[in-house]
């Protein structure tokens, strides 16, 4: 079937498909550089990442280098239609003194900032509180030893500093999204405590001003983590509280509440009390477990959510999954087009005339209309969009990851 006879078939049902494409065009996903090297890091330590984080599996061409991993970004990110973003963590500094946590500056992540203008990127930005010696009782900014919330309080302040100076660099608001491994692995006596500890670490961190144009906070919730199953003390209910007090963007993690909770769900709902949403996508097959994003009803709904409650410009869209076990790269490639896809998906959804249904009750309208929209013709407007985008798909999608993989296995 070509284009034009799939276009014809939307239009039946009042569906531009010209429309739904420009917009994709202009709707960037921002690639989690951890998937690259299994959330390690370039601090030169070796061991887990710790936190409640772990990659599995040992398949063959991990990057060990910063210029390894701007290699495969740059492969990744030349089979993904439209222009993206990075989003970096402060453990992959590329520098040759490596400094502490507290002592790091925006030199060490020029070289960064200079490869993203280059390939005509935008960043984002993370504090790393884990895979350090003093995260090693899984608490950070929430410590009872004022000297380690002291650490990590100019850590934060630190990496607020960098990511407004990206920002300005490019010219491109850089999200600096703060997650804290924080909590208990046994029910606590005093969780008030620990809570007060860490928004009073979190109101240190940010006191600083910056422009919003070059950087916005955001803060990211968990419901548990390896080591910390009792108590997360930063909570959604935390971090919802503390954005809505204090202007900040709410990170939404996939990932990181309990399986029966449908993240789609809560977008409309933070929305009405909070300017703008970070989400972080990802597949939590068992909880928290990262697995490359499907096109799975989730996603989907993820997807529908922010376009049917008009989101998108309030919604940074980001990636977060980590898979040892198959090609890094591909990861990237597949779960970046899944997200892309999911939007296109919901791009091509008579609205109006769902809309119109639900309003008049009429559910039975809704259902038939929203399955048979299954059975359209989706696929050639994607691949009409790769190929504007001159990117590859279908077997010679699949040709290209297997090609660069080969090349990359001797690492």
């Amino acid at each position: 079937m070509s284009y034009d006879s799939a276009k014809a078939q939307f239009a039946d049902w009042g569906i531009d498909t010209e429309a739904a494409i420009e917009r994709l065009k202009t709707i960037p996903i921002s690639m989690h550089c951890w998937q690259g090297d299994d959330v390690v890091g370039f601090e030169q330590k070796t061991g887990s990442s710790g936190g409640g984080i772990q990659a599995t599996g040992n398949h063959p061409g991990r990057a060990r280098t910063p210029d390894e991993l701007r290699a495969d970004l740059e492969f990744a990110y030349s089979m993904v239609p439209g222009s993206h973003r990075l989003n970096l963590h402060a453990m992959y500094l590329d520098t040759e003194k490596i400094p502490d946590r507290d002592e790091i500056e925006y030199k060490h992540f020029a070289p960064w900032v200079d490869w993203a203008k280059d390939q005509g990127l935008g960043l984002d930005f993370n504090p790393t509180f884990f895979a350090h010696d003093k995260a090693d009782d899984n608490l950070t900014l929430s410590h009872p030893d004022q000297g380690i919330r002291d650490f990590w309080i100019e850590h934060g302040r630190r990496t607020r500093e960098i990511a407004a100076q990206i920002g300005s660099e490019l010219g491109s608001t850089c999200v600096n999204n703060i997650w804290v491994p924080d909590g208990y692995k046994d029910t606590p006596v005093d969780r008030m405590a620990a809570r007060r500890r860490l928004e009073t670490s979190i109101d240190q961190m940010i006191a600083a001003r910056y422009d919003g144009a070059h950087m916005r906070d955001a803060v990211e919730s968990k419901l548990f983590g390896i080591g910390v199953e009792a108590c997360t003390v930063g909570s959604h209910e935390f971090y919802m509280g503390y954005a809505m007090k204090n202007d900040t963007v709410l990170c939404l993690d996939m990932g990181h509440f309990h399986p029966t909770e449908n993240v789609a769900d809560k977008l409309s709902a933070a929305s009405l009390f909070v300017d703008e949403i970070l989400l972080h996508v990802s597949r939590p097959m068992r909880w928290d477990s990262d697995h490359v994003i499907l096109q799975s009803d989730d996603v989907l709904q993820i997807a529908q959510e922010l376009v049917a409650s008009d989101l998108l410009d309030r919604t940074y869209i980001g990636l977060d999954f980590f898979d040892a076990t198959i090609s890094r790269t591909a990861a990237w490639v597949i779960g970046t087009r899944n997200m892309q896809k999911a939007l296109l998906r919901a791009l091509l959804m008579p609205l109006d005339r769902l809309r119109s249904a639900e309003d008049a009750l009429d559910f039975t309208q809704r259902l038939v209309v929203t399955e048979q929209l299954k059975d359209l013709p989706f696929g050639r407007v994607w691949d009409e969009f790769c190929t504007r985008m001159n990117c590859p798909s279908g077997l010679q999608l699949v040709d290209q990851l297997e090609h660069y993989q080969m090349t990359v296995s001797g690492r």
